[in-house]
């Protein structure tokens, strides 16, 4: 492995550590691969692009992610921005190591076998805890759209007695069950493109859309058959794979804008998702599929006596039902409200991941 030296302190590659005079300075293992990146390209300007497949290997990050990393290693060096002795900014392009570097080749040790298993299990937990995130995500936007589709669908005021409350209540948690169940599979698909070689945009966007793929299709197989064993009727073409797979790979793809042209603000982030999946959201009821609301209304209208109504949407755009506009809206709000909630929690939780490495 190699060993550098500059100025006061020597980076050893093999022994993953940095010192100034002989004693140890601390810095995560990424801010380290970061810091190796520059000393190797000594003189020579190091690019974001570049930075993001060595050093974050095509995780997609924002850009406060790489200015917090040079910032604590120029902290941890002692250097300066405004006046740099080691590490120079190269405006809008990306930074450059301008300190002299001596490096002192020794011959490779052999990775001790415990070190794959380590990083294997850390990419695991890694996939676990984004798609946990991802998926509380979707159960908040669950939450959110039950409370919106419950009072829109109950047939009398609140008030009065419990027969609306219940309609609130049971829409509520029927909507925040189908959400939490496929934004599992939305998120721990999209989770999975860390596995990926270099992580690009079209492994986040097939991510998602097998994981709504696979969700949405047993989900509907289910709920069909469930209908069928309990009511004797299907409800018709409810929600399955095909609105998956579209949802989710807008998602996906919504998460990875979201986290790349997001900049250092979360709001710009989770909004660029958002627009993403109400543009997925609108193309579904335009392709002749059903999102949440088209769903309820289409079970509402074939169970016997069901006290669950959306007509009340509808009638806001003139409307006799829950006709096509009032679908094309609510697939919109749908479709952004799922989409930014799973990419916002999924990024940060990516922060918080980073930031733990520190």
């Amino acid at each position: 492995m190699t060993i550098f030296r500059f100025d006061c302190f020597v980076l050893d590659m093999g022994d993953r550590q940095l010192k100034r005079e002989g004693v140890p300075v601390e810095l995560n293992a990424r801010y380290l691969d970061a810091l190796a990146l520059l000393v190797r390209e000594q003189g020579r300007l190091v690019s974001k692009d570049h930075f993001l497949d060595q050093v974050w290997r095509g995780v997609p990050v924002t850009d406060e992610a790489l200015t917090q990393c040079i910032k604590t290693l120029r902290r941890q060096l002692g250097d300066n921005a405004a006046s740099p002795r080691l590490i120079e900014t190269v405006p809008k392009h990306g930074y450059r190591f301008i300190a002299a570097v001596e490096a002192d080749i020794e011959p490779p040790a052999l990775e001790p076998r415990s070190a794959p298993a380590r990083a294997g299990a850390g990419r695991w937990r890694r996939f676990l805890l984004l798609g946990g995130a991802g998926t509380i995500g979707a159960g908040i936007a669950g939450l959110i759209g039950g409370i919106f589709y419950g009072f829109a669908g109950a047939s009398q005021p609140l008030q009065p007695g419990m027969g609306a409350v219940s309609v609130l209540l049971v829409v509520t948690c029927l909507t925040i069950l189908v959400a939490l169940v496929g934004g599992a599979g939305v998120a721990f698909g999209i989770a999975a493109a860390d596995f990926a070689p270099a992580r690009r945009w079209h492994w986040s966007v097939a991510g998602g859309a097998i994981g709504g793929l696979v969700v949405g299709g047993v989900v509907k197989l289910l709920g069909l058959d469930a209908f069928n064993l309990l009511l004797g009727q299907s409800p018709g073409d409810i929600t399955g794979a095909a609105e998956g797979a579209m949802l989710g790979g807008a998602v996906g793809l919504g998460s990875w804008l979201g986290a790349h042209w997001g900049g250092h603000s979360l709001r710009r982030a989770v909004a660029a998702a958002g627009l993403v999946g109400a543009v997925a959201g609108m193309l579904v009821p335009l392709l002749g599929g059903r999102l949440m609301g088209g769903s309820l209304d289409l079970l509402a209208r074939h169970i016997p006596a069901s006290r669950l109504r959306l007509d009340q949407i509808g009638g806001l755009f003139g409307e006799s039902g829950f006709g096509p506009i009032a679908q094309l809206v609510t697939g919109a709000l749908e479709g952004g409200l799922f989409a930014a909630c799973i990419a916002g929690a999924m990024l940060l939780a990516r922060r918080d991941l980073d930031a733990g490495r520190r």
